[in-house]
């Protein structure tokens, strides 16, 4: 995979060592903070094989002097660091990727540069099975983070990729208070909408957060590689990851994403960020979850769709089924089942991720207004005989305990 129309230059760049089989991608962008995330991979506990981490420091055409400044001191202070912390079977290396495209310039082709470089180094030893793992660069991690992402596709050879568990900081000092209020409140958003897509029975319930995910070379290679998406870049990836199969998750670690506020992305964590405190909003408002209950009952009965032309379904999802031509539709699923597990299987991959994040808004816009977010993750809780919490703290450590002791 190449990048052959864009002005990169490549710092640090060796050759790769044979018992490479991690590459960890890092975007950067006018980004102050770079060696802090680079120090938090460089104090991880020692792996058994070689790990890279590749920093892609990027810019536009159209960028500020202030952005090219900073990209230009983030670079000249990481090459510093990086020379002065050389330890066995861990080297960093640097894209540094200038005037890129105003129209692609952003997250998603950064990754891709870094993906990509990452890609064609693994395959260049012959380990197409070697692991292109995404972080940030305003994350930091757990000491164990590189050894138990080592360990996690080493168990799991079958493996196409995994999510990663991550925590948000919610107290502290870094940040104003109105920041860790905010965070709260998106990251319980983003795990009741992770669960809630379970409790439907939806076989694609992962989370899919940029800095915390992980796809195997010959994967990333065969679906295409990266977008050049300037947000939402890690779902829509991930979207032609997951319906692979085999899809897994790493819970042993944790990545710490950052809450900061930040315009760099039309939407995401740092854009909720900015929108939480220019609004001043107290409560964050969330898909009600009556829309999840009733994609329930139709996924729990969709299996009789291969022979039974009418079951019993809410009118929300006969509405959206007749808006999306399901009609039609259904008759190619059906032609192409064997039975009718293979029918279910078939449905999912019409019903998708997306699809799905579409009948939602269809809910929202029709028949069920959203919520906010600590209602409806209560009702989650009492709907699967779990005890639900009074505040937004207490809701989302019993998510997160939820989540990760599966």
């Amino acid at each position: 995979m190449t990048n052959n129309n864009l002005l990169l230059q490549h710092h640090n760049n060796i050759s790769i060592p044979p018992s490479t089989t991690i590459i960890v991608v890092i975007p950067c962008y006018n980004e102050p903070n770079l060696v802090k995330s680079l120090k938090s991979l460089y104090d991880c506990e020692p792996t058994q094989t070689n790990v890279e981490v590749i920093t892609v420091i990027n810019s536009s055409e159209a960028d500020l002097k202030e952005v090219l400044e900073q990209n230009q001191y983030s670079l000249n202070e990481a090459l510093a660091w990086s020379s002065n912390h050389q330890r066995d079977k861990i080297h960093f290396s640097f894209i540094e990727a200038t005037e890129l495209p105003k129209k692609d310039a952003g997250v998603g082709l950064a990754r891709k540069i870094g993906m990509d470089k990452a890609y064609n180094r693994l395959a260049s030893i012959g380990n197409k099975d070697g692991i292109i793992v995404c972080f940030d660069a305003d994350a930091t991690c757990a000491k164990n983070y590189l050894s138990a992402i080592e360990s996690h596709f080493n168990q799991h050879p079958k493996s196409v990729g995994c999510s990663i568990y991550y925590e948000h900081p919610i107290d502290g000092n870094e940040f104003p208070q109105q920041i860790y209020d905010g965070i709260i409140q998106y990251e319980l958003h983003l795990r009741y909408y992770k669960e809630a897509l379970h409790y439907a029975g939806l076989p694609y319930a992962f989370h899919t957060v940029g800095s915390s995910m992980a796809v195997r070379a010959a994967i990333y290679h065969k679906q295409g590689g990266m977008n050049k998406r300037k947000a939402g870049e890690d779902f829509y990836f991930l979207q032609k990851v997951i319906p692979l199969g085999n899809f897994t998750e790493i819970n042993t670690t944790t990545v710490f994403p950052s809450p900061r506020i930040s315009e760099r992305v039309p939407f995401g964590t740092g854009r909720a960020m900015q929108q939480w405190t220019n609004n001043n909003d107290e409560t964050l408002f969330t898909y009600n979850f009556n829309s999840f209950k009733e994609l329930k009952i139709f996924f729990d009965t969709s299996e009789l769709l291969f022979s039974d032309d009418e079951i019993p379904l809410p009118k929300s999802v006969l509405a959206f089924l007749k808006e999306n031509d399901f009609e039609s539709n259904l008759k190619k699923i059906r032609a192409n089942a064997t039975n009718s597990k293979h029918f279910k299987e078939l449905l999912f991959k019409w019903f998708n991720a997306f699809k799905t994040l579409k009948f939602l808004h269809f809910c929202r816009d029709y028949f069920h207004q959203n919520q906010p977010i600590n209602e409806a993750a209560n009702v989650l809780l009492k709907t699967i005989n779990l005890e639900e919490q009074e505040s937004m703290k207490d809701l989302l450590l019993k998510y997160r305990n939820l989540q990760i002791t599966k």
